[in-house]
């Protein structure tokens, strides 16, 4: 009996000259993102697949690490203007110790950002922005959600109230998304999370390290490679982060106590280098240069990952995750120029997509969980459609 023919991509871009690092789509049009090492972004038409707009955004000796899109600005007059104007900007991540916020408007990015934050990182670690729940109650809970990480209420957002420009906690949930984003901290062994609305650096986790020392909890964890930066409904508006180390570990952090981590597991034997929360920021997979992945849960009452199943692998390195926003599947990028697909909830396999040639990088869902799209050091991205929600 023969076996199964490997699913094909519905759709190949081509354009870069250079490997593909990270993808993200459009959060509301038919719209992706991708970078590559050579310091480009092109923004792609996922209906006629093809290139709408290119541009190099960061130098070319240094290259892009991550790129992610935001339904939301920050700035002050964002929050006035009406709900219905849907503003879309891309953050990019550059290897030359930056990171910048872009308009989109019209299929294209403006040549100047709106914003360059310098972080003086110049790591591998993607960037993370905020990942909220897909499915938010309506029930008074919005006022937690217009905090900021510490909980305070921002003085720009004290007569909010009055004058709301928001209907839902979903939408304020969203507009928090783009103000934080998480890094592979200036000491490598930290994470740092910045406020891109004030173009400062929040607050490091763990707080009581100093470039010349590190904490008695971090010593020997090595390098930050990996985050997912969250908002659970159960933390009351702060914000928190799980982190993947050099050493195999993971450490999940809350805000309000950034000197030690709510916990610490280790799933893994070598450097952790995807983690993925999925919609409801209640578990999530992590992927390392291990020959396994791990399907965990967040146990927020009592701040504990659960270990919940392991996937082997035949060959070892995983780059990229990601969790289809409806939670039913899940992908992985692999060193072995596989995409491997599973069902998120039951942890078996689903398939293995073997169209790229070269380590694929990333992998990421589109909003509505139609399409996947994936990225090569090939310098391809792979645009898929495969087990498809059911409506």
């Amino acid at each position: 009996m023969s076996k199964r023919a490997t699913p094909d991509p519905v759709a190949v871009l081509r354009g870069h000259r250079a490997s593909v690092t990270d993808v993200s789509f459009h959060p509301f049009n038919p719209i992706l993102f991708s970078c590559s090492s050579d310091g480009e972004v092109r923004i792609w038409d996922t209906l006629q697949h093809r290139t709408l707009s290119s541009s190099w955004l960061h130098s070319a000796a240094h290259g892009i690490v991550s790129v992610a899109t935001t339904p939301s600005l920050p700035t002050n007059q964002f929050l006035r203007k009406p709900k219905f104007i849907q503003i879309v900007y891309a953050c990019s991540q550059g290897r030359d110790g930056t990171v910048k916020v872009w308009d989109f408007s019209d299929a294209g990015l403006s040549r100047i950002p709106l914003l360059t934050i310098e972080t003086n990182t110049y790591h591998f670690c993607k960037l993370s922005t905020v990942k909220t729940p897909s499915a938010l109650s309506k029930n008074g809970k919005e006022s937690e959600f217009r905090r900021t990480p510490n909980g305070e209420i921002p003085e720009d957002k004290k007569d909010y109230d009055d004058q709301p420009c928001f209907e839902s906690c979903e939408d304020n949930m969203h507009h928090e998304g783009l103000q934080y984003v998480a890094l592979s901290g200036e000491n490598s062994s930290q994470v740092e999370i910045w406020d891109l609305k004030s173009a400062e650096r929040f607050v490091q986790l763990p707080s009581n390290i100093t470039s010349n020392s590190s904490s008695v909890g971090n010593k020997d964890r090595g390098m930050c490679m990996a985050l997912q930066l969250f908002l659970p409904s159960e933390s009351q508006g702060f914000l928190n982060v799980l982190a993947g180390y050099e050493d195999g570990s993971m450490l999940w952090w809350d805000v309000r106590n950034p000197g030690v981590p709510l916990t610490t597991v280790k799933f893994h034997s070598e450097p952790v280098l995807s983690i993925c929360i999925d919609g409801s920021c209640n578990g999530g997979i992590s992927g390392a240069a291990d020959d396994k992945i791990v399907i965990y849960s967040l146990e927020h009452s009592t701040g504990t990952c659960v270990f919940k199943k392991e996937i082997s692998l035949e060959r070892p390195g995983i780059s990229g995750s990601s969790i289809r926003p409806d939670g039913k599947i899940a992908a992985t990028a692999g060193w072995d120029h596989r995409i491997r697909i599973y069902n998120y909830r039951k942890g078996n396999a689903l398939a293995i997509l073997k169209y790229h040639r070269a380590t694929c990088n990333a992998v990421t869902y589109s909003s509505d969980s139609k399409l996947m799209a994936s990225a090569s050091e090939d310098t391809t991205v792979g645009l898929w459609e495969l087990y498809p929600p059911q409506i």
